[in-house]
């Protein structure tokens, strides 16, 4: 094994973009497929020392925006699905000993590499590059431990003995590794009821593990995480024997009896599966949930937040339990991550300019709300979700936002053989259908077009009191829901998903220029407008003013996203997919008969499709909440970060067709 083990080292772990190289095509194939991967790993070394290709010492840089194949024939958690844990259990208790490999089989972590822990642990210490160095003592350890004894088999006190000489970290650090381990490692659950099964049965179960952690530390992290005592515990650091070399599998049978059937459960394909077949164990391969879910994981993220998106997603996606629809897949895998950021971002906006109330402004808000409730319970009292739409809004505020009246009534319905009769419904202005049309010689079914629209535009203009007084009704109804609403705040942020931010403009005005109720707006969106709208610069002077900030990307944050992100490819229609609310579009605010304000809703027909996305972002979110509450390096998700996941989805033709096909059979687009 020491030879096989110095030629990896040669040809994988000296070169760092070598072995970044490798690892990335490893990862993605299995069985045979590893035949092509060592061709690949021969012909990268040859092109290094033979031909000097000396851009091989970099790690391989990302494509400018990634790219990825996503999987898109069903939801991707189909790979994954397997049988009853019930049924694998009745297969298992067949054997006189079932042996369990912990880590990635029994134990998940919310980290696609377990190296992850280290950044959390290099943080706490205040220590630059720990990750690094924590893992080069390791492997130093495990060469002195080579050249002193002929194994690689070390403990955590020795790892730590090694950090302490050579990095001047304390030894009792090792306490706070072991206690971090138990913290983040949590059961996976598909395995945690094959368990439960067998030990109803009363068959013997025992724990066969390669780790530096001790036997005691392996019992105290299998407890927390629900699991009842095992009867016996094998680790490759008490007894200098490893599943890697088959060794410890030799020492289990001698222990437990060589006369007794064995077999053995655990996700790596040569410790797990090839080792024990040749000391006679029979294998069950549980295949790793990073190693099956990493080709479809966006990669282009920063090291903590990235490592933490794809553990968390891969671990509930491919642990085999249950298989996902492509819209709860959506909501969790591209929707969870921004969501949650998302609420981050407007939980320290709304902390550093010290404002009184959050306005989640509909239907946007819908889901925001809930899951800035469930991140931040302690300011429920704050939280507000208000009925709001773009159309209520021009309505109400069309004496001032004249310009952006005409603009969405008219304009934006020029051509697109809408009659006048509907445009003035629209407006809420049928009974001046019949004097328009007279005074200009039109029939109400003529369409809306580029030669008729600045005399339509004239006309009302000519009699735009008339039109103001139609909405006063609007105004004062308005004005009693919101006053109700801020329960005389001063200050308030009013949330949305953008994109041109008019929704907290035209609030802003309407509060404190309309209604008086003198409440100061702070209009929090996830994206601005971007190179590719006409109107790109609508809000750069809120924008650069403070009066409006925004999470995702703008004009001078994360500027490539605000080049990538095009309206005219639907992308705004694939985020706002992800924040839809199960409720119709506000039409506007109305007075009854008693003279108390009600909200009139548009039609809507409610759809399994957006409560599923949503399940999917809520349990994300409660996934984020349960593994990183306590660490405050995991609180401050960034834009890019957030976006990376929709950016591969966006990317993927197929994915967008797939998701297309949804949306238009449940009606969303």
């Amino acid at each position: 094994m020491n030879i096989k083990l110095t030629i990896y080292n040669l040809l994988v772990n000296r070169i760092s973009g070598i072995q970044q190289r490798y690892k990335k095509k490893r990862n993605h194939v299995r069985g045979v497929g590893r035949i092509g991967v060592w061709m690949y790993l021969l012909g990268l070394n040859i092109s290094y020392y033979a031909f000097r290709n000396r851009k091989l010492e970099t790690v391989e840089k990302y494509p400018y925006f990634e790219e990825k194949e996503l999987y898109t024939e069903a939801g991707e958690s189909s790979i994954s699905k397997l049988e009853k844990p019930e049924a694998l259990a009745e297969k298992l208790a067949k054997y006189d000993v079932i042996s369990f490999d912990v880590f990635d089989t029994l134990v998940l972590r919310p980290f696609s590499a377990p190296t992850d822990l280290f950044f959390i642990l290099g943080e706490e210490l205040g220590y630059l590059d720990f990750e690094n160095i924590r893992k080069e003592m390791e492997w130093k350890t495990r060469q002195k431990k080579y050249k002193k004894e002929k194994h690689y088999e070390v403990t955590l006190k020795e790892i730590y003995a090694t950090l302490e000489e050579e990095a001047g970290i304390p030894a009792d650090i090792q306490e706070r590794e072991a206690a971090l381990e138990e913290s983040f490692c949590f059961a996976n659950p598909y395995m945690q009821r094959v368990v439960e099964e067998l030990q109803k049965r009363k068959t013997r179960l025992i724990i066969t593990s390669d780790m530096y952690l001790d036997t005691e530390q392996i019992k105290a992290i299998l407890k927390s995480c629900g699991y009842k005592k095992f009867d016996a515990v094998y680790v490759s650091c008490e007894f200098q024997k490893s599943k890697n070399e088959g060794t410890l599998f030799e020492e289990v049978k001698k222990r437990e009896g060589e006369e007794k059937n064995f077999i053995h459960v655990g996700d790596n394909y040569i410790s797990d599966v090839t080792k024990p077949k040749e000391y006679g164990f029979s294998t069950y391969h549980y295949v790793n949930v990073n190693a099956v879910g990493m080709p479809y994981r966006a990669e282009d993220m920063s090291a903590i937040i990235g490592g933490a998106y794809r553990g968390m997603v891969n671990a509930r996606i491919h642990n085999g339990l249950e298989e996902y629809s492509n819209l709860y897949e959506f909501g969790y895998i591209y929707g969870g991550l921004f969501v949650v950021g998302y609420c981050q971002f407007i939980h320290r906006q709304v902390k550093h300019k010290q404002l009184e109330k959050i306005l989640f402004l509909a239907r946007d808000g819908y889901i925001l709300k809930k899951v800035y409730e469930l991140l931040y319970p302690q300011e429920s009292e704050r939280l507000e979700y208000v009925y709001w739409s773009r159309l209520a809004a021009t309505k109400m505020a069309s004496d001032y936002f004249r310009y952006d009246y005409f603009r969405r009534f008219l304009y934006h319905k020029m051509n697109q053989k809408y009659s006048i009769e509907e445009i003035l419904d629209t407006m809420e202005l049928q009974d001046m259908t019949e004097s328009l049309c007279k005074e200009l010689n039109i029939n109400a079914r003529t369409e809306l077009t580029d030669k008729n629209i600045e005399k339509v535009k004239s006309y009302l203009l000519l009699h735009w009191n008339e039109i103001s007084r139609h909405y006063e009704e609007q105004r004062i109804a308005g004005r009693s829901y919101m006053k109700e609403i801020l329960n005389e705040a001063e200050t308030a942020a009013a949330v949305d998903i953008g994109w041109a931010g008019s929704g907290a403009v035209t609030l802003d005005y309407l509060i404190n220029h309309v209604w008086k109720l003198n409440c100061r707006i702070t209009g929090i969106i996830a994206g601005s407008n971007t190179c590719h709208n006409v109107e790109m610069n609508a809000s750069e002077p809120q924008l650069q003013s403070g009066k409006l900030v925004s999470y995702l990307y703008s004009q001078r944050k994360n500027r490539d996203l605000w080049k990538f992100h095009n309206p005219d490819k639907e992308h705004n229609l694939y985020w706002e997919m992800l924040l839809d609310a199960p409720h119709g579009s506000l039409r506007g605010f109305y007075l009854n008969e008693n003279g108390k304000s009600y909200c009139r809703f548009k039609e809507y027909q409610k759809q399994q499709t957006v409560e599923e996305i949503q399940q999917g972002i809520l349990d994300f979110a409660l996934d984020y909440q349960k593994h990183f509450e306590k660490y405050e390096i995991f609180q401050n998700i960034s834009g890019r970060d957030a976006y990376a996941p929709m950016l591969i989805a966006l990317q993927s033709k197929n994915k967008l067709k797939g998701m297309r096909e949804v949306m238009d059979d449940a009606n969303l687009t």
